[in-house]
């Protein structure tokens, strides 16, 4: 038979409920008895019911994850990932454990996020790659729960995000590229109407314009954020008899599939047709030529997901804002000057 509290309290000479509160770490309690209380409770091999704990504490020291992404890759998905690592071991370090909820639940279509949240009685939630027409994040944002989204602008007093500077890291790529000699520049974003995708157009829609360039609607296509989406999108810009000589991808694996269009037409990228990402995937490193990217601090998003939700969890009063993470353009080999008339 497993020990209880109350097993230590009579070996302890003390009250159960002083037993919960050295466990539960409250400080009205004397140190003398708090070093009796732990070292009985190491002798008699006594682990604490998670559930009890829960219910005395009103915690259950759980965060709940949504994890989302539009082509349902799940924890293959290369950036949600690394996001999502660096956010566990924060929380992680705070006593939390982390409870996946799945996207393939039969109780998907009646159960919104709050009821499968109350239900598994998690402190606060994490969302990554819940799409913003989903109908249920308004009742989300109204219930009160504690949460926190990346690319996903959720706001509310119990609600923040972040996301990456977006349309200040579209911008630096389409400089870099007039910086280059490029004028016909492309650009190949999403339809799925993300925050991102959006974001990333805007700020190349306001380069563009800032230097003077013509935006050829024609030139703007939209796909998803897979190699197969830029590939092919790439092959229309390449069937265009005026074809631009810079494509920028609103995706590295975007990029990657552009990088094969051309390749598949007998030019060399980087130096017929330069070729600009948005990511810096680990991945990368296998791709040749290596390509020019628009890097996400990944690690920095994930840990600073977790600290604001810690504090959202903690402290009711606590007032949100969104936050902006600072994107950096890494040059590698996709891009060349352009010389040619």
């Amino acid at each position: 038979m497993f020990p209880t509290i109350y097993d230590i309290a009579k070996k302890a000479g003390v009250s159960a409920s002083t037993v919960s509160k050295v466990l539960n770490g409250r400080s009205d309690v004397g140190k003398k008895t708090v070093e009796k209380v732990k070292r009985i409770t190491e002798e008699l091999g006594y682990y604490p019911n998670s559930i009890a704990r829960g219910l005395a504490t009103k915690k259950s020291k759980t965060v709940g994850v949504f994890f989302r992404d539009h082509l349902n890759t799940g924890f293959r998905h290369p950036f949600l990932q690394d996001i999502l690592a660096s956010f566990k071991d924060v929380v992680g370090e705070h006593g939390y454990d982390l409870i996946f909820f799945t996207n393939n639940h039969p109780d998907n279509q009646v159960e919104t996020f709050e009821a499968r949240a109350r239900h598994r009685n998690v402190d606060g939630l994490f969302l990554l790659g819940v799409p913003r027409t989903d109908k249920n994040l308004d009742t989300l944002v109204r219930s009160g729960i504690p949460c926190m989204s990346v690319d996903l602008d959720l706001i509310g007093p119990r609600a923040n995000y972040l996301c990456s500077d977006n349309i200040g890291g579209a911008v630096s790529a389409v400089d870099y590229l007039v910086s280059m000699g490029h004028k016909k520049i492309a650009f190949i974003t999403d339809f799925f109407s993300t925050k991102p995708g959006q974001d990333r157009l805007l700020g190349y829609n306001q380069a563009m314009e800032k230097h003077k360039l013509p935006i050829e609607k024609k030139w703007i296509k939209r796909s998803d954020f897979t190699e197969k989406g830029g590939y092919q999108s790439t092959m229309e810009l390449l069937e265009d008899s005026q074809s631009p000589s810079a494509i920028f991808c609103a995706g590295d694996m975007m990029a990657i599939g552009a990088m094969k269009a051309i390749q598949n037409k007998g030019l060399e990228v980087g130096t017929d047709i330069s070729v600009i990402g948005f990511d810096d995937l680990s991945l990368l490193s296998y791709v040749s030529p290596s390509l020019t990217t628009v890097r996400q601090k990944k690690e920095i998003m994930g840990e600073t997901a977790a600290a604001e939700l810690l504090k959202l969890m903690d402290d009711s009063n606590y007032q949100a804002s969104p936050f902006t993470i600072d994107t950096e353009l890494i040059i590698r080999d996709t891009v060349s000057k352009y010389v040619k008339g």
